[in-house]
């Protein structure tokens, strides 16, 4: 598994992460993707799999990079803190290593909730700290609201069929040196359906270069998200045949022409 910087940390994360949204499996599957290299797990207070996650990094805690969100109806500065020390306990951790705002709440300033991940910080419970669903406004406005830490992550929607962060998210972070963990890389399943007839003639195109390739359509999509700067993808699944398939999206590159040939087909809206 290759690795990219997380935001200007200095510290690798491996290009390709685990997601747990809606996440059914058991700690099985998780833990056959660490040992495959994708040691980022990412989850949150409302996915309700902070548990499962818990249960894959025991004994392994010291290979694992953990993410977890904080809920957007919860980012005021006393609801971040108890929410941190809620996920810590059911991960069964004492340091989470990305805590992320899901969302914010437009009632509650962005300099209070920064406040507090910078508190969480300074405690040694957090180790970075990033945010979910921001637009670039807000995320100049936590940048500058940080004191002492910078903002290294963004998780949004991001996939060849979704692409709307290329007109404004998407550059600004590739600017300022912040990684984009691109959740439903796959299209919630559409780009790895082969009987799916959405966009037929850039389906066809994403099927023939994965034949031409050796490789499933899942991995020339994935690899696609990778081949873009700054971009982490973090695939969902609870079956470890799955979670393989995902890993081996890793290690290799589409040509450059594969990659424009894709970009054209899959129109961005």
């Amino acid at each position: 598994m290759r690795t990219k910087e997380l935001g200007k940390t200095g510290v690798q994360i491996p290009e390709i992460g685990l997601g747990t949204s809606q996440y059914v499996g058991g700690p099985a599957a998780l833990v056959c993707g660490i040992e495959a290299g994708a040691n980022l797990l990412d989850t949150a207070a409302r996915y309700g799999t902070e548990d499962v996650v818990g249960e894959a990094i025991q004994g392994r805690r010291d290979s694992v990079f953990v993410a977890t969100k904080v809920s957007g109806a919860t980012v005021k500065y006393d609801q971040v803190i108890e929410s941190a020390n809620e996920s810590l306990a059911r991960l069964g951790i004492d340091r989470i290593d990305l805590f992320q705002i899901h969302w914010q709440d437009p009632n509650v300033p962005i300099k209070e909730t920064m406040s507090a991940m910078e508190t969480l910080v300074d405690e040694g419970k957090v180790g970075y700290i990033g945010v979910s669903n921001y637009t670039v406004d807000q995320m100049k406005e936590a940048q500058d609201s940080l004191k002492n830490n910078p903002l290294v992550s963004n998780q949004v929607l991001y996939n060849l069929a979704d692409r709307e962060i290329e007109d404004e998210v998407l550059p600004y972070c590739q600017e300022n040196g912040i990684t984009v963990l691109a959740f439903s890389p796959l299209a919630q399943g559409r780009l790895a359906s082969l009987s799916f007839f959405w966009r037929t003639n850039a389906m066809n195109t994403l099927r023939r270069i994965a034949g031409e390739l050796g490789k499933t359509s899942s991995q020339v999509a994935l690899n696609w998200c990778i081949s873009k700067r700054n971009v982490v993808p973090i695939p969902k699944s609870s079956q470890e045949a799955r979670v393989i398939e995902f890993c081996a999206s890793s290690g290799w590159d589409l040509t450059p022409d594969q990659v424009s040939e894709l970009d054209r087909m899959f129109v961005r809206y």
